[in-house]
């Protein structure tokens, strides 16, 4: 009688967890509306290429593309590095590099243009053309980019004419500049052939603008703006309620300058123009991109954003009220902040897994097309004692790293693989999720950013197929976690229950996206619990790649008896109601018959997602899983190990022909599948000491070694307390650091290659401990400042040697 009694009460318990799960159920069975043709945009090439916008999305040959943008500033970069830093935002699965036009930069005296060394645009594009990249050129006349004066020349403010207007002198200004630069990319546009596909007007006209540079310390800024938009002007990218009485002739100005820009010779199947926050655009002749930024540092303080909140954007744009009927234009966010600035008084820390989680939620709220600012740090240029960065504002004189997925130096970091996992599905899927609209549950108009307890979810479909999205990342908080997560999807074609049967989690600052209905060769895949990564095609076989979080069991479950064949760490499992495969493991592998097709799926864990590139040897494309940054090009890759000259790969499916890597050691060894090549390279160690000379407590100088051939680069990591920092040579600053509480992380190559000198002089300055920025600090790790009123420590300075090794077959 006891034993069933205490039966009774467990499966009275179990029954109560049964039913206290919460299935989330939505509808996404309705067809989306027929995208109109509305818009005059678009046009071919000489080569029989040709772009079409309509209301929803961009096509390049009929068929529906997602543009990804990286923004890559040429004028802040080495050109000798140009190339190697192309590849490496096309290894990261950039498709379009956007680079603004800097007027400054290139007319500083007025009548005197300079286009030589890193101020060369045309060579910078034709790179592009090299490494099968689009580019969007952003020509202005204002940028802002926290560029002085946002790019107006000084010597427009002692001229007689009104800036951003449609002054006749200061078009005529305007005009000259244009010219200049359709000279410069003559011949390098879409309809002959070439890379840029579009042009960027003007930059925030009639919402933002930037301080002159011709300032006084303590002054008020004053704005670089047309006198009649100063009192609606901003400082940086915000919500602009208020209508300007002057709107029409913001919309003038834009006609005037796309006129211009024609007259010039930039004719392109794109224009675009920032939207955001009633900014003008030109209507039904550009497209109005869209921005989000979770750290801005034009903030008094540090916010909860709303970007990690899914909407439909083609209703409601972010930093709306907006100027245009957004339902008229494809969703195009073109400004996700991927890192953000520092200014002396705001140094924001933009954390990196915000990066994908962002993208995950405009994916998911509609867009048909990312861009990033920045994607690629750099160094802003300055001639002697004249700097270009924007000193009003309080911006380091020098260094533009932006805490971006590459860094000013090159470095590749975190939020690059986070971001390159979006990236190849949206360059392998994107002409399917695009045609798709958004689903919203019932209570995601009602959810603000500080609720951090209820599931962010939202659909995009086509009415039988399409995708689940899911976010739990909210910046400046923490999640909790989301547990026995199941869903109840309707469609034409039935509804689809996300697992069959059970649940699963999603941790604290995870995305996901999971496909449903998905056509896989002419197979109806029902749903899986792993995110879609990418889709490798060769002669042999065609390879599906998913990967899934910590703590999610990757399942698939096919509607039809198919043909499936496990072949590493998968369990297959049949009944009336559908196949199920469950990846036991990472590197789980099977496969199915579809028609004479064999189709080949790989699941793989986020760890080992983050850590693959794409490349294509022996005419077969592959994955390379490496904890290295990887640069692939035909038949080979360069491999870049940060202070490791022992660098390993893998390499699946499993190679046929020999590994080789020039005059370095390689040998194969064990690898993790049995269905990939492994191999381990030798590469000769290159160690150096520091030898540091102090000058009193702020300044001491450092010793710079020789850059030897088995490197591409040494690294100077200073990790100090401090305020700001700056690096000399030959007296000259050359580099410059806020303290963020971070090492400051200084590539060295090209100053070894331009430099004669082999020593370099730091001067750091003690924080204080009444520094308004401290609390942009991670709180758990701010300086000890005992009884003192500042800090200055000096705690580590080393060198790491980044190894440089091409692997051919």
């Amino acid at each position: 009688m006891k034993r069933y009694i205490l039966f009774t009460v467990f499966f009275c318990f179990l029954n109560l967890a049964a039913s206290s799960q919460t299935v989330y159920s939505i509808d996404a069975s309705a067809t989306p509306e027929a995208p109109r043709n509305t818009l005059k945009l678009g046009g071919k090439g000489k080569d029989g290429q040709s772009i079409s916008v309509n209301n929803q999305y961009i096509t390049i040959n009929g068929k529906p593309w997602i543009p990804i943008t990286g923004e890559f500033h040429y004028c802040r970069y080495p050109e000798k590095y140009w190339d190697e830093s192309l590849k490496k935002m096309k290894a990261g699965g950039i498709n379009t590099v956007a680079t603004y036009v800097f007027w400054n930069i290139h007319e500083r005296k007025e009548g005197q243009f300079d286009w030589s060394g890193n101020k060369d645009l045309r060579k910078f594009i034709s790179l592009c053309k090299k490494n099968g990249l689009y580019a969007i050129v952003r020509v202005g006349p204002f940028a802002h980019g926290e560029i002085r004066s946002g790019g107006l020349p000084d010597w427009l403010l002692g001229k007689p004419l009104s800036i951003r207007s449609n002054d006749p002198v200061y078009l005529s200004s305007v005009e000259k500049f244009y010219n200049q630069i359709g000279e410069q990319i003559r011949g390098t546009y879409f309809n002959d052939g070439g890379p840029v596909v579009g042009i960027q007007l003007e930059n925030e006209y009639q919402h933002s603008a930037a301080p002159w540079g011709l300032t006084y310390p303590g002054q008020p800024n004053d704005m670089t703006a047309a006198e009649r938009d100063l009192a609606l002007t901003q400082e940086g990218v915000g919500v602009s309620r208020a209508e300007n009485p002057y709107a029409q002739l913001g919309n003038d100005h834009m006609k005037i300058l796309k006129e211009l820009a024609v007259k010039a010779g930039m004719v392109t199947p794109l224009y675009t123009a920032t939207g955001w926050g009633n900014a003008a655009i030109v209507p039904n002749e550009s497209i109005p991109v869209t921005a989000a930024y979770a750290y801005p540092f034009w903030t008094p303080k540090k916010d909860i954003s709303p970007f990690f909140l899914y909407k439909d954007m083609r209703r409601k744009p972010d930093y709306a009220p907006v100027r245009y009927n957004p339902e008229d234009y494809p969703v195009f966010p073109a400004e996700l902040g991927s890192g953000i600035m520092t200014i002396y008084s705001r140094r924001p820390i933009a954390e990196h897994k915000s990066f994908d989680a962002m993208i995950n939620r405009c994916l998911g709220s509609g867009a048909n097309g990312v861009g990033y600012y920045m994607y690629h740090g750099g160094s802003t240029p300055h001639q002697d004692s004249y700097y270009f960065s924007d000193e009003a504002y309080g911006l380091p004189k020098i260094s533009y790293d932006f805490q971006a997925p590459i860094g000013e130096f090159g470095q590749v970091r975190e939020g690059y693989h986070r971001l390159k996992l979006l990236h190849s599905f949206l360059n392998d899927f994107g002409d399917r999720l695009a045609p798709m609209q958004t689903v919203l549950p019932a209570n995601a108009s009602s959810l603000k950013s500080d609720n951090i307890t209820d599931l962010r979810y939202s659909v995009r479909s086509n009415g039988t197929s399409g995708f689940l999205f899911l976010n739990n990342f909210q910046d400046d908080t923490t999640m909790t976690p989301k547990k026995d997560l199941r869903f109840s999807i309707k469609t034409t074609a039935g509804t689809v229950n996300i697992p069959a049967s059970g649940s699963f989690a999603l941790q604290p600052d995870e995305n996901l996206f999971l496909p449903f209905n998905l056509d896989v060769e002419g197979v109806n895949l029902r749903y899986a619990t792993a995110q879609l990564m990418a889709r490798m095609d060769d002669p042999e076989n065609i390879v599906y790649v998913f990967f899934a979080p910590a703590g999610i069991r990757p399942e698939f479950s096919f509607a039809e008896n198919i043909s499936l064949k496990a072949i590493n760490q998968a369990n297959i499992k049949r009944n009336q109601a559908h196949t199920l495969v469950t990846a036991l493991g990472d590197r789980a592998e099977f496969e199915l018959t579809a028609g004479s097709k064999r189709v080949k799926f790989l699941v793989i864990t986020k760890e080992t997602a983050l850590n693959s590139y794409r490349v294509t040897i022996e005419g077969k494309q592959r994955l390379v899983f490496s904890e290295n940054t990887l640069i692939p090009a035909d038949e080979s890759f360069t491999i870049l190990s940060k202070g490791n000259n022992k660098p390993t790969f893998e390499i699946y499916p499993k190679l046929s022909s020999t590994a080789l890597s020039g005059n370095y050691k390689i040998d194969s060894k064990a690898a993790k599948s049995k269905s990939a090549s492994a191999y381990a390279i030798s590469l000769p160690e290159s160690s150096f000491a520091v030898q540091t000379l102090k000058f009193g407590e702020k300044k001491f100088s450092i010793k710079l070694p020789e850059l030897k051939p088995q490197l591409n680069n040494i690294f100077l990591e200073i990790d100090y307390t401090g305020d700001t920092a700056m690096g000399f040579i030959d007296g000259n600053l050359v580099a410059d650091e806020f303290y963020k509480g971070i090492p400051w992380d200084i590539g060295l190559r090209d100053f070894l290659n331009t430099h004669t000198s082999r020593e370099m002089v730091f001067y750091i300055r003690p924080l204080h401990r009444n520094a308004t920025y401290l609390r942009d600090l991670n709180q758990t790790g701010l300086p000890d400042f005992g009884s003192g009123r500042s800090l200055l420590k000096l705690n580590s300075v080393k060198f790491v040697s980044e190894y440089k090794a091409v692997v051919g077959f």
